[in-house]
């Protein structure tokens, strides 16, 4: 079972040549075998999958319609909100929080009739680069054990790169579905900021934050994408663009771009390592075959979105992470005596250090006499990266860049040097800032481990970012490769 794509697997449950139950069953078994040595899984839901499963069966049994990802197991990063299971965010602090609605994409798997197989492991609050800032456990690559997953929907993307679900969801706030799926060797994408709600998606940068699918295949991804897109009055920041009818990020999936411009930046691929440039290299060339021409641009403040980042983020996450106080829900230090006690010492005891690292920050920006000065400067060059994706895709019809400038690192590599692990998202947080969705491809390997392109559009222009990624992989067999545990 592990051999089909989640496509495959739909399209076999549908037609009732496999069982959802058989292929849960199946799913399960390799869980039990291979999640010892992964740690993808923080909770796990098997006589739920199971049931859910059965009800998919019955209702193909009776001839009755069934949704669009019937049957397909797939895995939910823990810091979207789901009535069933707690959902932790990977924190202390959250350690046995229960929320008491399911999150809008939930919603909107269920009753395509998905089946929900377990909530992954990240970083805490989705803070990080690696998936070493979980609170509660350590997860690993599934190509080489002695490194990280990326971050941090890391528990997600390993999910999906060891066959322990046939889809995921994880959220990306500066890289953190785009960035573990190219450690990881499978498709990851960003849709634009408002094309899927962050309704129940437990909030970091919330100018920033967006769901997204990690899959193996970019078919995958654009039929994950139906089933989750689209606005929802329960999210302000969900955009009423029209979203076509289910299926349509597919109908035109196989067509390729005629006379495709590809917009790169030639100082991007020049700071990466030599075995990421020549993998970069090698994907564009299959682009020329088909014609692409490339067109070289300048984005002149692209090399200042990693310090606007981290002053924009870690502002909203100061502002989003004071509700951790002990009081409302979540962990209470139970060696607090009065009430200011029971704030500092529960989030002091709650919280990680990169939490605590990134409110100090985000607070110390907001604060009376350096908001003008670093806050609101931000923002001013979050504008003008804006500029530079705006007068690039004038020139193109998409820009490409290495997801990152190194393959995997070692576990503990980084974490002595926080500044250091913020450089794994030097190509991916400028999507953020600006909007634009992006997407990560397997496009080669070095050393046994995966290397990925990313590819980014104009804002609302998935169905041609899926299709230009789709050229890419009709015409390569880096996305069918996958690691041997």
């Amino acid at each position: 079972m592990d051999d089909l794509t989640a496509r495959q697997l739909r399209d076999a449950v549908a037609s009732g040549q496999v069982k959802s139950v058989d292929a849960v069953r199946a799913l399960f078994a390799r869980i039990e075998k291979v999640e010892p040595v992964v740690g993808a899984y923080l909770t796990l839901f098997e006589e739920q999958a199971l049931a859910a499963a059965e009800a998919v069966d019955r209702k193909i049994a009776q001839g009755k319609p069934v949704g669009a990802l019937a049957g397909v197991p797939v895995a939910i990063k823990d810091n979207i909100c789901m009535r069933q299971g707690p959902t932790t965010c990977a924190s202390k602090i959250l350690a046995n929080f229960y929320a008491p609605y399911d999150a809008c994409v939930v919603e909107r798997l269920l009753a395509a009739d998905a089946v929900i197989v377990g909530k992954t492991n990240m970083d805490e609050f989705a803070m990080g680069s690696s998936t070493e800032n979980s609170g509660l456990k350590q997860t690993v690559n599934p190509w080489d054990t002695s490194r990280v997953p990326g971050g941090s929907s890391g528990g997600s993307a390993a999910a999906v790169a060891a066959r322990l679900c046939s889809a995921a969801l994880g959220s990306d706030t500066g890289g953190s579905i785009r960035q573990p799926a190219g450690f990881c060797g499978v498709v990851g994408l960003k849709p634009t900021y408002g094309r899927v709600s962050r309704y129940g998606l437990v909030a970091y940068g919330s100018s920033l934050d967006q769901i997204g699918p990690l899959t193996t295949t970019v078919e995958d991804a654009a039929m994950v994408l139906n089933a989750i897109a689209g606005h929802d009055t329960r999210d302000s920041t969900s955009v009423s663009e029209t979203v076509a009818p289910m299926c349509d990020y597919m109908a035109q999936l196989d067509v390729p771009l005629a006379d495709l411009k590809i917009a790169i930046v030639p100082e991007f691929n020049a700071a990466a390592d030599p075995d990421t440039r020549s993998a970069i290299e090698a994907a564009l060339e299959v682009y020329r075959r088909q014609g692409a021409q490339l067109v070289e641009v300048s984005m002149p403040h692209f090399q200042y979105a990693i310090a606007a980042y981290y002053v924009i983020a870690t502002a909203e996450a100061s502002s989003n992470l004071a509700r951790y106080d002990g009081v409302h829900f979540g962990y209470r230090s139970p060696q607090a005596r009065d009430c200011m006690e029971v704030y500092s010492m529960s989030r002091a005891e709650g919280f990680g250090d990169e939490v605590k690292r990134r409110i100090m920050l985000g607070t110390f920006a907001l604060s009376s006499g350096y908001y003008d000065a670093y806050y609101l400067r931000a923002l001013k060059v979050r504008n003008l990266i804006r500029g530079d994706f705006v007068k690039a895709f004038e020139r193109a019809d998409c820009l490409m860049m290495p997801v990152s400038p190194t393959t995997a690192f070692r576990i503990g590599e980084k974490t002595a040097d926080p500044l250091q692990m913020y450089m794994a998202d030097t190509y991916t947080l400028a999507a953020n800032l600006s909007g634009v969705p992006g997407i990560s491809i397997p496009c080669g390997m070095a050393a046994g481990l995966p290397i990925g392109l990313q590819i980014m559009t104009p804002a609302f222009t998935e169905e041609k970012l899926l299709r230009i990624a789709r050229m890419f992989e009709k015409h390569t067999d880096w996305h069918k490769r996958k690691p041997e545990i």
